[in-house]
Parts: structure tokens; sequence; C-alpha cells
């Protein structure tokens, strides 16, 4: 597993949004599995699972992303971490698609 954790400023809506497309517009093999979105007051919770094939590995991969804000006028939290990247049984072994998965992701939001 590799993870990745920031906090951003700007528009909740606009920052989920360019994740989502950035991440499915950025490999033929990239799909969303699936996606929550929770809120209370001002509170907006959004979690995305996505997932792809690494050719590097040999195998899929997934990057699960949450983004929190507590209110319009705080930053939002974003929480970011792959999995499925290892080959071996006992072992985490060959774990490039995992860290390639969360650059994309960084490079994104940079």
């Amino acid at each position: 597993m590799a993870k990745l954790e920031r906090r951003l400023n700007g528009n909740f809506e606009q920052i989920l949004s360019k994740i989502e497309q950035g991440i499915l517009g950025g490999s033929v093999s990239a799909s969303l599995e699936d996606s929550s979105f929770f809120r209370s007051g001002e509170a907006k919770c959004a979690v995305r699972v996505f997932e792809r094939y690494s050719y590097m590995g040999g195998n899929r991969v997934s990057l699960s992303v949450t983004l929190f804000q507590g209110s319009v006028n705080e930053p939002v939290y974003l929480s970011a971490i792959t999995a499925g990247g290892s080959q071996a049984m006992f072992f985490k072994v060959n774990t490039f698609g995992e860290e390639a998965f969360l650059e994309k992701l960084a490079n994104l939001l940079d």
C-alpha cells in the first residue's frame, strides 16, 4: 500500500471533479468502481474508489480517495490509499503499480 495525504485550498466540488476527470482520463484501463457522498450541515465527505491495470506490475490496482471539508471556509482534506499491486502471496513485492497510480494523483493536485 501507498498513501498520500494533503490539505488543499479550493472549491470541494471542483477538486473532486478534477480528480475524477484526471484519473479516468489518464489511463485507458481506469474505471470508477464505486462512490459515496455524505453531507451534514456544511460538512462534506466524498469517497471514490478507482481501479486500473498496471502494465508494470501485470495486475490491477485500486486507489481509494477520500475528501473531507468541515465547512465552506475550511480547507479540503484528502486521503488517498492504493492497494492490490503486489504479486506475492505472503510479502509485498513489486508495488510499482500502486506507486505509479498514487503519483498520477499527486501530479493532478500539484
